[in-house]
């Protein structure tokens, strides 16, 4: 192994001679003079040699004044003349000393430069370590900074390396390691197109220096020197991947490099004379003025700018201020350069490869941040179609507007909120608040319909400020017996964290189980409205409930169920939502004017149309935040005109569904 490889000069020396060697250097070292002495240790390599290192960067190291000999220390009490004792023992063989007076010793304290020195020199002995924490830990100051001299003994390390996962860290330390030092370009290339295909940031991180450049200007471009780009000044910009792209006049102010930044390096390089202002020059007019004149122009005559260029010309001309240059001048001389960018790193083979491998991160970055925004809109789309299905059937059947339906939600997040106060496991909470939040909403919903919806149908003025008021009472309500401070509905553990697919896409486990939700309760209303007699009547009252009362179903009694069935609904996913929001007397406020989008856009009262307008809804919310992301206010009103758009040209929804508008 290199860490115990000797060199000829230390082969015939013991650790404990090497280190009396060079114990002054030791004792009174400083982040300067550190440097040959930390390199030898680590040459010398072994247990001693660890071991030394370690006590020494922890402050644990002392010397005997007297002699220089390195020791280790334990306070011993005081001796009979009440002196304090300390209880030495040798530092590099663990050979016990004796007693000694605590003043014939003293310790050494390096500064923070130099034990960060001292932990950069450990990382080859605990590569090698018997314990993966040990070595986990070196990975992750490796990965935060590594040296030319750890890539020898990391290469060493990977091959011996028993642990999958940290041979693979060890592998990227290794990498970025020969992207910071490797001086054989070849080695480099093959280092940088291993990280093909690899999107964490610590990867984009470590290529992007390689394609670091400088901006130069000359007569003609050289044959010689790693040439990036060409830069045509005010109308060129820089690329994420190294490359160039024009702009047109409103991308200008993007440009790369402007047209003043572009002539004032051709004034340091003595390609162009310095621009001269309007203001540059009547300040040198100005300080020029002697007994009321500028060489033999009176102050009076210098009322026109013709006349103050013609004064400063002949400033000029005595090599009293630089040449006036024009805006056309400055044009002409720039358009007389050439400007490019070189590489910093001057090979090509490896910048092609940096930029080869970057570019197809990039690209994949890029699909996975249209794919992460996909997997946004459809969890936000779960959360509205929970939030609207109740809403859908009420109105849809009923043709109720419930302005209260939002109140329903919030009743569903509190009943939760309080079977948590009760049942502290948080499954087994969830378990039973679900059920629960139904049966209290659903008894709420049936309540309200009997006592005021069922004496306003066919008046939707009325109903709409009669649920409009007992919203406002509901939300009172709950501020009166919870207070207007926030609640939690705590999830389970095991849906804390995120399932992360790599370190551009990740959804949290919250999010993905209101998902999977929405697909159960898909499925049970489908079933439900197409496999029960209670939706085989709520289907036929819907379609016509003259004949439905004909045929001796009841209307009233369907009503009733109907609207305590989209109430109970409106519970469970009160119950969803508080638990990635927290549980206010608003909550439900914040959800009425998206259930009512939802259920317009998707068709009224019909699930499948509700499920393509929660879709659509979610997937435009995310879009447009996505192009405007510090707004949200602009993409909900963004939203809201889209929509009024577009129910001009569908007035009933996506999916239309025969109902009640067949009825005399």
């Amino acid at each position: 192994m290199f860490l115990m490889m000797l060199t000829p000069a230390l082969a015939d020396s013991s650790f404990e001679q090497l280190v009396q060697t060079n114990a002054k250097l030791i004792s009174k070292s400083s982040s300067k003079t550190v440097g040959p002495v930390l390199n030898t240790l680590q040459q010398f390599g072994g247990a001693e040699a660890e071991a030394f290192l370690t006590n020494w960067q922890a402050k644990k190291l002392y010397f005997i004044k007297k002699t220089g000999q390195f020791v280790l220390v334990k306070k011993a009490g005081k001796a009979a003349d009440g002196k304090k004792q300390m209880h030495i023992r040798n530092a590099i063989t663990g050979e016990e000393i004796g007693l000694v007076p605590a003043k014939s010793v003293k310790q050494i304290k390096p500064n923070s430069g130099v034990r960060s020195k001292i932990a950069a020199t450990l990382v080859p002995f605990q590569l090698n370590s018997n314990d993966p924490a040990i070595r986990a830990k070196t990975l992750k100051t490796l990965l935060r900074n590594i040296e030319s001299s750890h890539l020898l003994p990391l290469k060493a390390a990977i091959a011996n390396e028993s642990v999958s996962e940290l041979k693979t860290q060890m592998e990227k330390a290794y990498v970025f390691g020969m992207l910071a030092h490797g001086a054989e370009e070849s080695e480099v290339e093959v280092a940088i197109l291993s990280l093909a295909g690899d999107l964490s940031i610590d990867v984009r991180a470590a290529l992007t220096p390689v394609l670091a450049s400088t901006i130069v200007v000359a007569k003609e471009i050289p044959s010689e020197g790693n040439l990036a780009r060409v830069i045509t000044p005010g109308r060129t910009i820089k690329k994420a991947d190294g490359t160039a792209a024009r702009l047109n006049a409103i991308g200008r102010k993007d440009a790369e490099l402007t047209d003043s930044t572009a002539y004032d390096m051709m004034v340091a390089r003595g390609l162009a004379p310095a621009f001269v202002t309007r203001n540059m020059r009547d300040e040198a007019l100005v300080a020029s003025v002697m007994n009321g004149r500028v060489s033999s122009f009176s102050l009076d005559d210098l009322d026109n700018e013709n006349a103050r260029d013609t004064a400063y010309q002949h400033l000029v001309d005595r090599a009293a201020a630089p040449p006036l240059v024009s805006e056309l001048q400055r044009q002409k001389a720039i358009q007389g350069a050439v400007f490019f960018a070189l590489y910093n790193n001057p090979s090509s083979r490896v910048t092609d490869a940096a930029r080869k491998v970057l570019n197809d991160i990039q690209t994949k970055v890029t699909l996975y941040k249209y794919l992460d925004l996909m997997l946004d809109a459809l969890s936000l789309a779960s959360i509205y179609f929970l939030a609207a299905i109740g809403l859908a059937i009420t109105f849809g059947v009923m043709r109720v507007i419930n302005m209260a339906h939002g109140e329903f939600i919030m009743m569903g997040a509190y009943t939760g909120y309080v079977v948590q106060l009760f049942v502290p496991n948080y499954t087994l909470s969830i378990a039973i608040a679900v059920p629960a939040a139904f049966l209290v909403t659903f008894a709420a919903g049936v309540a309200m319909e009997r006592l005021v919806i069922r004496h306003l149908y066919k008046r939707p003025l009325e109903t709409l400020l009669a649920t409009f008021g007992i919203s406002i009472a509901l939300q009172q309500l709950a501020k009166n017996i919870f207070g207007t401070q926030a609640r939690p509905l705590t999830a389970p553990s095991w849906l804390d964290g995120a399932f992360a697919v790599n370190d551009v896409l990740a959804i949290s486990n919250i999010r993905i189980a209101i998902f999977c939700l929405a697909l159960s309760f898909l499925g049970l209303l489908l079933y439900v409205m197409k496999r029960t007699r209670f939706g085989l009547e709520t289907r036929t009252v819907t379609q016509n409930p003259a004949m439905a009362a004909s045929m001796g179903i009841n209307p009233d009694r369907i009503n009733m169920l109907t609207f305590g069935f989209g109430s109970g609904i409106a519970g469970i996913a009160g119950v969803a939502i508080g638990l990635y929001s927290k549980v206010t007397s608003e909550l439900g406020a914040d959800y009425i004017v998206q259930s009512f989008m939802t259920v317009v856009v998707g068709g009224v009262g019909n699930i499948w149309g509700t499920l393509a307008g929660a879709a659509m809804i979610g997937t435009l919310q995310k879009s447009i935040e996505w192009f405007n992301p510090s707004n949200t206010l602009a993409a909900q009103t963004y939203m809201v005109i889209f929509i009024i758009l577009f129910i001009q040209f569908r007035p009933r929804g996506i999916i239309a569904q025969k109902g009640r508008a067949v009825e005399a």
